[in-house]
C-alpha cells in the first residue's frame, strides 16, 4: 500500500466591504494600517479622492478664510470679497473672521466691513480727544438745555425744573399734572466740544476719561471763578451710554452729546466747563475667541488685562457689534460674567443656536435670550485641547473637535470619542471643517501633518496625505484649505491641477490568528481602472522593513486579475497596494497556504 501524502491546509478569504483607517496593532481584514490619499465616497468600494486644484497661487500673506455669498479672506492689510480687495488695515499675523449678518467682523485687529456695501466698514474701537474748552450742562434726552434752582423744599410754583438737596443723591424734580405732586426725573447731561461725536452713533457705550483733575470754570463767569463741586464731574468718569447726538451746535462749538449723567452725588446745578483735555472712547474687550450666537457676538479671555486678571465672557449689545458696554437694564444690553473654572480657553462655537466655550478640561454652554435671562451651565468633561480651536466644526447637527485624547464628537448632553482607530499617535494643532457630511481634520505628529477625514454617515476614517493646511473653509460645494502659501480646493475643484492623484493602501498584519508557519499563495483582486492608471502590489513578510514587489497592474477597463505569488513561507505578512490615477477596488480574494509549525 502506498503512503498518503497529507493535503496542504488552505484558507480563503474574500474582502467585498472595505472599512476605512485603523492604526491599531489588532484590526480588522477589510481595514487598512496605513493609507494615503484614499477616501470613503465609494464606499464600501475601496477608491482614491477626488483630484484636487488650485484658488490662488499667491497666498502667502492670506488667513481668516470665511464663507459668505462667495470665499472672502483675509489677504495682507486688505480684505478680498470676491474679485475685489479692499483695505482696512489689517496689520500682520493670523487672523479669525467671524460672519454676523452681512457683515466680517475681523479679530484680533477689531475691524469689520459689509460684504454687500463696501463702503460701510470700519473700527470697532474709536477714541475722540476734545482740545480746547468742554462744555456740561443739564438738559433733557433730546439735548434740549434746562436750568434748574437749588432747594431744600418743594416750590411754591409748579412750573420748572428743581434740585432737591435735602436728599443724597441730589433729585431732579419736575410737577406731574398727572400724579399731582413734583416726581423725580433722570438727569441728563450735554457735553459739548468740536467734533467730540464725530466717530460715535446713538446709543454706543463709551468711556468718559480726563473728568477728574483740571480746572472747573463756570461757563457763564468772566472771571473763571473755581466751582467748589469737583467730585460731580468726577463721578461721570467710566461707562456710559450715548442716548441722542443733537444736529445743532451751541454757537458754533462743535458737536454735542447727550448722554445719561450716571450721577452719584449729585445732578449739575448749572451749566461749566472744564479746561483739560477729555477722552470719549468706545472699547472692546480683548477676547482669546469669538463666535456668533443669536445676533450677538461672544467672546472669552483668560489672563491678565491692564494688571488685573480676567477669567470672563462677554456679549456684545444685540445686533450691535460695535458695543460691549453699554449697560441700560434693558433687554438689548451687552453682557459680561465672570467663569469660575481655572485655565485658559481654548476654543468657542456656537452649537445648536448656544455659545459653548471650551477649556481643555471644562466645557461651559450660556443658555437664556437676554441678559437677564443668561444662564451659565458648567460641565466638567473633555474639552478642546490647547492650540486646536481650529479643530471645531459641525457636522449633521453634531459637534465635533480635538480634545487631548483624540476627536469627540457633542451632540449636546457630553463629548464621546470617535478616533480610536487613529491609534496612539499624539496629535496636535488640529486645524478642521465640515463639507457634505464629513469632517475633514489636519493634526499635526512631531513635525508631519496628516489630512484625516471622517465620514459621519458611514463611520469610517480615511487618511488622504501630509498637506500642510493651516486653515479651512467650506463655501457653497467647495472646501478650500491654506496651505504652503496657496489656496486649495480640497473638495469640488472645477479645475484640477493633479495630474494624477497617488494612493496606497496597506493592510495590517495578516496571519496572526492562524498557527504554524502559512503564505500568501495566491490573489485575486476585482477593479476597475481608468485608462492609464497603475497599481502595484506589495507583500511584506515577518518583521522585514523592506517590501517586495509582486505584481503591476495598468487599467484599461473592469476586469478581475488574478495575481500570481510566489510562495514564501512566514509566521504572518503584510499587502499593500499603490497606484496612481482613479481607480475601483470592489473585492480582493486571498488563500493563505498553512503549512508545519516549523519553517
Amino acid at each position: 500500500m502506498y503512503p498518503f501524502l497529507n493535503s496542504v491546509s488552505r484558507a480563503r478569504s474574500m474582502i467585498d466591504n472595505f472599512g476605512g483607517y485603523n492604526h491599531n496593532l489588532r484590526i480588522g481584514e477589510n481595514e487598512f494600517f496605513d493609507m494615503e490619499n484614499m477616501t470613503s465616497d465609494h464606499a464600501p468600494v475601496l477608491a482614491p479622492r477626488k483630484k484636487r486644484g488650485i484658488f490662488k497661487e499667491d497666498a502667502q500673506n492670506v488667513s481668516g478664510l470665511i464663507e459668505k455669498t462667495n470665499l472672502c479672506y483675509v489677504d495682507g492689510s486688505a480684505f478680498v470679497i470676491g474679485e475685489k480687495s479692499i483695505d482696512l488695515g489689517l496689520t500682520d499675523g493670523e487672523k479669525t473672521v467671524i460672519s454676523m449678518g452681512a457683515y466680517a467682523v475681523i479679530f484680533p485687529d477689531g475691524k469689520y466691513i459689509n460684504t454687500e456695501v463696501h463702503s460701510d466698514k470700519g473700527a470697532i474701537a474709536a477714541v475722540q480727544k476734545t482740545a480746547g474748552k468742554v462744555r456740561f450742562s443739564l438738559c433733557r434726552q433730546d439735548g434740549t438745555e434746562i436750568a434748574a434752582t437749588p432747594k431744600d423744599e418743594a416750590p411754591e410754583e409748579q412750573t420748572g425744573y428743581w434740585v432737591d438737596t435735602s436728599v443724597t443723591p441730589n433729585a431732579l424734580m419736575q410737577y406731574s399734572e398727572s400724579a399731582g405732586t413734583w416726581v423725580s426725573m433722570t438727569p441728563y447731561i450735554k457735553i459739548s466740544a468740536p467734533g467730540i461725536a464725530n466717530p460715535f452713533s446713538v446709543g454706543d457705550g463709551v468711556f468718559l476719561g480726563g473728568l477728574d483733575g483740571g480746572d472747573l470754570i463756570d461757563a457763564d463767569a468772566e472771571d473763571g471763578a473755581l466751582l467748589e463741586d469737583q467730585q460731580m464731574l468726577a463721578d461721570l468718569s467710566g461707562t456710559c451710554v450715548i442716548l441722542a447726538i443733537p444736529d445743532v451746535t451751541r454757537d458754533g462749538n462743535g458737536e454735542i452729546v447727550t448722554q445719561d449723567s450716571f450721577v452719584i452725588n449729585g445732578v449739575l446745578k448749572r451749566p461749566v466747563s472744564i479746561t483739560n483735555e477729555i477722552s470719549v472712547e468706545r472699547k472692546m474687550p480683548d477676547m482669546d475667541f469669538v463666535t456668533e450666537s443669536n445676533n450677538r457676538l461672544w467672546g472669552c479671555k483668560y489672563g491678565t488685562v491692564d494688571g488685573k486678571t480676567v477669567n470672563e465672557i462677554y456679549a456684545c449689545k444685540l445686533g450691535d457689534f460695535k458695543n460691549w458696554y453699554c449697560y441700560q437694564g434693558i433687554s438689548t444690553d451687552s453682557y459680561a460674567v465672570s467663569v469660575g473654572t481655572d485655565g485658559a480657553f481654548t476654543g468657542a462655537v456656537t452649537h445648536l443656536g448656544y455659545p459653548v466655550f471650551f477649556k481643555e478640561n471644562w466645557l461651559h454652554k450660556v443658555y437664556g435670550s437676554y441678559p437677564a435671562n443668561y444662564q451659565m451651565q458648567t460641565t466638567q468633561c473633555r474639552g478642546v485641547q490647547r492650540d486646536c480651536h481650529k479643530s471645531l466644526a459641525i457636522v449633521d447637527e453634531k459637534l465635533l473637535y480635538k480634545s487631548r485624547n483624540g476627536i469627540c464628537v457633542y451632540d449636546g448632553s457630553l463629548p464621546v470619542e470617535i478616533s480610536s482607530v487613529l491609534g496612539e499617535v499624539n496629535y496636535h494643532g488640529a486645524v478642521a471643517a465640515s463639507h457634505n457630511r464629513k469632517y475633514y481634520v489636519s493634526m499635526a505628529s512631531g513635525n508631519d501633518r496628516s489630512l484625516f477625514v471622517y465620514d459621519l454617515g458611514k463611520g469610517l476614517w480615511h487618511r488622504e496625505d501630509n498637506i500642510n493646511l493651516t486653515q479651512m473653509c467650506s463655501c457653497n460645494e467647495f472646501l478650500y484649505g491654506l496651505a504652503d502659501g496657496k489656496i486649495v480646493t480640497l473638495v469640488g475643484s472645477e479645475i484640477a491641477t493633479e495630474d494624477k492623484v497617488k494612493w496606497m493602501a496597506q493592510t495590517g498584519e495578516i496571519g496572526l490568528s492562524l498557527p504554524d508557519m502559512k503564505y500568501l499563495c495566491r490573489m485575486v483582486i476585482r477593479m476597475s481602472m481608468e485608462i492609464g492608471a497603475k497599481a502595484t502590489v506589495w507583500v511584506q513578510y515577518d518583521m522585514e522593513t523592506s517590501w517586495h514587489p509582486i505584481y503591476t497592474i495598468t487599467g484599461t477597463s473592469l476586469r478581475s486579475f488574478s495575481i500570481p505569488i510566489h510562495p514564501r513561507r512566514s509566521d504572518y505578512m503584510r499587502i499593500k497596494i499603490t497606484g496612481e490615477g482613479d481607480c475601483r477596488i470592489y473585492s480582493i480574494t486571498k488563500s493563505i497556504a498553512q503549512g508545519s509549525d516549523v519553517s
